[in-house]
C-alpha cells in the first residue's frame, strides 16, 4: 500500500498582483511526505485550477518545477511553484502520478486548497 502525505501551504504575493488588471499571484509550497515502505518517484502532475468566477483552467505536466522526484521511505520532498488568478479567491486541487521500486504506477490526490488574499473571509 502507498502512503503519501501531502502538506500545502500557501501565500499571496501582493508584489506581483494587481488588482486593477484581474491578477492576484499566489505561491504554494507542497511538502510530499513518503510514508511507505518502498522509494516512489513523482512522474507527473495535474491541476485543476478554479476561481471565485467558477472559471477552471487545467495544468498537466511531467514533474514538478522541472524535476521528477525520488523520495525514498520516510524522506519529504518540497517545491515551490505559483499560479495567477482573475479573482482574489479561488481552489486547487488535482492529483500526482507516481511510479513505486517495483514499477508500479499510482495517483496520490493533492487535496483541493485555498488561495486567498489575506483577511477577504473573515
Amino acid at each position: 500500500m502507498h502512503s503519501i502525505e501531502i502538506e500545502v501551504k500557501t501565500h499571496f504575493i501582493a508584489s506581483h498582483s494587481d488588482a486593477s488588471s484581474g491578477e492576484y499571484t499566489f505561491a504554494y509550497t507542497i511538502t510530499i511526505t513518503n510514508r511507505s515502505e518502498t522509494p516512489v518517484q513523482l512522474l507527473k502532475r495535474a491541476w485543476k485550477i478554479t476561481d471565485a468566477d467558477h472559471k477552471i483552467t487545467r495544468v498537466a505536466g511531467d514533474g514538478v518545477v522541472g524535476e521528477q522526484p525520488h523520495i525514498a521511505p520516510g524522506e519529504s520532498y518540497s517545491y515551490t511553484s505559483g499560479t495567477v488568478l482573475a479573482t482574489p479567491i479561488g481552489t486547487m486541487e488535482g492529483f500526482y502520478t507516481m511510479v513505486d521500486s517495483n514499477g508500479t504506477a499510482f495517483d496520490v490526490e493533492i487535496p483541493s486548497f485555498r488561495l486567498a488574499i489575506p483577511n477577504i473571509i473573515h
